[in-house]
Parts: structure tokens; sequence; C-alpha cells
């Protein structure tokens, strides 16, 4: 199976690039950049064949697509600064990434008939009520321009193609690159006492763990919408904060309760960002079962297993 990545310079197409590669498959690497940008951990990834790719440009998505015959596109490059979004100047360029270049890249693999995997995002829905979200749910209501962009592109994929997995995930977290966690560990260096909103509730996800089951979904013809994020339950971002302080105390106090106060907060407490947040992000996952799929492990695995990849001295 040959499988073409975007975004392989971002946290999950690094980690998808790898898992291709533990499985034998033939992996085919793409981003912006002239040579892979990435993490330059040493794994599979950064020898892997790459190609630089400019996804809002039509042409230049179909030659290079086209040149490359994948029997799978894993598309995870996007425009993902939630409040950036917002600015009034950046809103184009947005929508030109997440819609048109999604568009571009699904009107290619409509022409290879080959399959598509689609990463998307709760945002995609109003982030209101308590009841976890259904993947095959269309009630949408995007709160802010990256929800209806990505929105956006979740329609193009399924107006064009019949082969494609729309993956909603939340939360998330990997090596490459800047996420929750590694801005909690860097700010609890630092203060002594942190305010953290508790008032949002939903489920870490670890790119790790994910890019396992995204080659596990390709492997099958079982196409549709999913929701992917770590077991373990649903939690708030103070929850999950706590349990990152929990974890990474041994063997640094600075991040035990002797050393560091976390306050839970309200959203409104703590400030309004300028793209409107979601307080429901809870995303049902029972269908991965239903579809014969491995759920992911609890996010508590998932977080221990992380922070010892990374370095946070």
């Amino acid at each position: 199976m040959k499988v073409f990545v975007t975004g392989v310079a971002g946290q999950l197409g690094h980690d998808v690039m790898n898992e291709l590669a533990k499985r034998g498959y033939e992996g085919i690497g793409t981003d912006l950049a002239p040579a892979y940008s990435g993490a330059a951990d040493g794994s599979a990834v950064t020898a892997m064949p790459y190609v630089s790719m400019d996804i809002t440009d039509a042409e230049m998505v179909d030659r290079t697509i086209t040149q490359i015959q994948p029997d799978v596109v894993v598309h995870c490059a996007a425009w993902t600064a939630v409040d950036l979004a917002e600015d009034e100047d950046k809103a184009d360029k947005v929508r030109a990434i997440n819609a048109g270049g999604t568009r571009n890249i699904a009107e290619v693999c409509r022409k290879l008939d080959c399959k598509m995997v689609y990463i998307s995002t709760d945002y995609v829905f109003d982030g209101q009520g308590e009841e976890p979200w259904q993947p095959d749910c269309t009630d949408y209501k995007p709160l802010n321009v990256y929800g209806q962009t990505k929105l956006e592109g979740e329609l193009a994929v399924s107006e064009l193609l019949e082969k494609f997995f729309i993956v909603r995930i939340a939360w998330v977290f990997g090596v490459n690159g800047k996420n929750f966690i590694k801005t909690m560990l860097n700010v609890g260096k630092t203060h002594d006492q942190l305010r953290v909103v508790a008032d949002q509730i939903g489920t870490p996800t670890y790119t790790l763990d994910l890019a396992r089951l995204l080659v596990d979904m390709i492997e099958t013809e079982k196409y549709g919408y999913y929701h992917a994020t770590n077991e373990g339950g649903y939690i708030s971002w103070y929850d999950f904060t706590m349990e990152i302080f929990r974890q990474a105390a041994f063997g640094h106090a600075e991040y035990g309760r002797e050393s560091l106060v976390v306050t839970p907060v309200t959203t409104q407490e703590y400030g309004v960002s300028k793209a409107a947040r979601p307080f429901n992000s809870r995303l049902d996952k029972s269908k991965l079962v239903q579809n014969g799929f491995t759920p992911l492990p609890t996010w508590q695995d998932a977080l221990g297993r992380y922070l010892k990849e990374i370095d946070y001295e």
C-alpha cells in the first residue's frame, strides 16, 4: 500500500508516517517547506520520501498526487491556530488551506479512485450541552472561523468521494509541535500559581495512538464518519492539568502540590479568547468498536508514555 501523507511537519503527520514505516507500507510525506522540517528525532519519517506541496495550489496538488499514484491520501495538514484564524486579514488564508486545500486533494482522490482520510474536529458543532456528539450527527453550528473552515473541508470530502474516512479529534498532543501539555510544563516551571479553565469538557488525543488507528482504518473499506480520542473518561482542562503535574512531579519537585497551586476557573473568569471555545467537546467513540476497530488507550496512560518521550528538564 502506497500512502501519501500531508502535514508531516505537524504532530499527527509525523506519527502517521512512522506507523506506516513500522508496518512496511510505502509512505510519502508532504508539507509546504522545501525539505522535511519536523522534529529531527531520527525516527523513520526523517528519512522517508518527501515532496514539497502547497495544498492551496490546485494545479500543483493534481500534478503531485497524480505522479505519486497513492492508494490512500491521509490529509493531516490544516490551519490549526484557532485564535489567529479570527483575524480579518487571515480568514481568506485559513479558508484556502482548510476548505480549498482539502477540496483540491479530494478532487484528485476522486480522479484516481483512491481512499482519503480527512482529520476534522469537534469544532464543527456548537459545543453546547452535555451529550457526547455522535459521529453521524449533522447538526453543524461552528462557533468560529477555524470550525467553519474545517466543516467546509468535511463537506467537500463527503460531496466528492465515497471512499472517505472523516475522523474528528480533540485536544491533540504529540511529540512534534506545540500543545497544551508542553505549555503547562513550561508555565509550571516559572509560576507558583496557575488558573485553568474547568468548564470546557472533552478528552485528549495522543497522535501516536491516533496514527495507529488511522492506519488500521485505511487497511479496511469501513468508510464514513468517526470520532477518535483516547479513552479514560471526559475531563476538563483543569483535570488534565492536575494529572499532567501529578505525573510530571515524579523527579520534578517544581510540579508538586507544595510548589504549584492550580485553581479551577470558568471560561468567563479566565477571560475571553479571540475565538469562541466549545464547552462540550465530548465525542462519542462507540462507532469504532462497532466497526471492529481497537479504541485508543486511556489518556492517563497516553500522558505517561508521552512524558517519557519529551524532554522537559
